[in-house]
């Protein structure tokens, strides 16, 4: 048997996409079993059948083929020949995973195929109950978990991203249900390993949970490295590095936009203030602390789709701003508006420089750069944890960075009151870093990031 390290939790702790980075850093093979039991509901869902309907889901096991395969290094969930990898991330087919899930016929269907790969590989397996029922000899066992609300706020913004119209309420109902059904089921409840240690993630970023786990899992097998399935040891991968922004100089400042169009764009921004303040109660505050030239940098929280134009508003210099590329798919009429805007088109989770680059062109241009460093919107209003990558575009640019928050209770409606705050710059001199590696980037977002939740209440 190889290496093998069970990671076990309720849902939405992060499993997947936690197992997903120590896998690729240490060398191992990811084994997503809740992939599985959510590739049986979809089949079973697909057929018209209801999960609860124990004998029909039973007898429809026969008839599912399902294989993991890896293509291009990442792992696809096949079933009966089709990729569902994509299909299967649902709230009604989570609550379908759940359901079937706790039939024992349908785990000793899958059982087999999880330990044969245990068998033959390194592996990281995350599920419910990885360490107590199906590796109950694994080397390493970690039970991740956070609070029910932490959970059901991240896999919102998950959905939200794939234009999943489920609300927030109904997701942390999900969530409520499936840890209900996942403690109390008869067959394999989720519970913690006696030997497994806890993690909790709910105050911890991404790249903290991850270097937390590969730290146990370096001190429990002594350093070992994944190996190829034959024995022979791999080379441990070396992190991908921060992109390369060494040709790239800082931000040249002082250049000036046409002010023929800076006439009229402030005309138009006039005659928007006048409408919206018509439909919204909207107030803008600190508006002394918002400069008057461009070259300048905005950091947001991002509440709704109509952020871009509300910070656009407090502006004497027009914005530009990323947005991802999905949008520029839609309607002509949709796109040449948000290219009004400033909207130019970002590869989100790809490192895309072409973007970046574009704003510092913007930036040398006059015009300003709006960024929204939670990359997804908030549907709550509090201040998510913010990305690294304001931190380095604003480290590299040496731009002021001008912290907003916007402001408004539930939903966007008719007389809604809507406040825009601008809080003091962040001067260049607050921004310099003696080299843009981790811990002085995840310093410097926490500073930006601070500053904007200061501005929200």
């Amino acid at each position: 048997m190889g290496i093998n390290v069970a990671l076990d939790g309720p849902s939405g702790a992060g499993k997947s996409t936690i197992a997903k980075r120590i896998a690729s850093e240490l060398g191992y093979v990811y084994v997503d079993t809740g992939a599985l039991y959510r590739s049986i509901a979809y089949y079973v869902i697909s057929q018209g059948t209801d999960t609860a309907d124990k004998d029909k889901v039973i007898a429809s096991l026969p008839e599912i083929d399902v294989r993991l395969e890896y293509r291009e290094g990442s792992q696809c969930v096949i079933v009966n020949g089709e990729d569902v990898s994509g299909k299967i991330r649902t709230p009604e087919i989570s609550m379908g995973a759940s359901a079937v899930s706790a039939l024992p016929e349908v785990r000793a269907f899958l059982f087999d195929l999880q330990r044969d790969i245990a068998k033959k590989n390194d592996i990281i397996m995350d599920g419910r109950d990885i360490g107590t029922v199906v590796l109950p000899d694994a080397q390493v066992k970690i039970f991740l978990t956070a609070s029910a609300e932490e959970r059901a706020n991240r896999r919102f913004k998950e959905l939200q991203e794939k234009g999943d119209p489920s609300t927030y309420e109904e997701v942390l109902a999900d969530i409520n249900q499936r840890d209900y059904n996942d403690t109390h089921r008869e067959t394999a409840p989720l519970k913690k390993a006696d030997d497994a240690i806890e993690v909790d993630s709910t105050s911890m970023t991404l790249d903290e949970v991850v270097e937390k786990i590969v730290s146990i899992i370096t001190e429990k097998t002594g350093g070992k490295k994944g190996s190829d399935g034959d024995g022979s040891a791999k080379e441990k991968k070396e992190r991908k590095p921060l992109l390369d922004f060494s040709d790239i100089p800082p931000v040249k400042r002082g250049k000036k936009l046409n002010p023929i169009r800076i006439f009229f764009y402030n005309l138009l921004r006039y005659i928007v203030i006048f409408l919206l303040k018509i439909w919204y109660n909207l107030k803008f505050e600190g508006k002394e602390n918002v400069p008057k030239d461009g070259s300048n940098i905005f950091a947001s929280n991002h509440r709704s789709y109509l952020d871009p134009v509300l910070v656009e508003l407090g502006c004497r210099v027009p914005n530009s701003f990323m947005a991802k590329e999905e949008l520029f798919q839609r309607n002509k009429l949709f796109t040449g508006l948000i290219k009004f805007w400033g909207a130019f088109p970002v590869s989100r989770g790809k490192g895309d420089m072409d973007a970046i680059k574009t704003s510092f062109e913007k930036l040398e241009s006059g015009r300003n750069l709006l960024i929204f460093p939670e990359g997804t919107r908030s549907h709550d209003g509090k201040v998510g944890r913010g990305k690294t990558g304001v931190a380095l575009i604003a480290a590299v640019a040496q731009c002021p960075v001008i912290p907003v928050g916007i402001n408004f209770e539930g939903k966007l409606k008719f007389r809604r009151k809507i406040v825009v705050r601008f809080g003091k710059p962040i001067s260049p001199d607050q921004l310099k870093v003696s080299t843009p590696g981790p811990k002085e980037l995840k310093l410097l977002r926490t500073t930006i990031m601070d500053s904007i939740t200061d501005l929200v209440h």
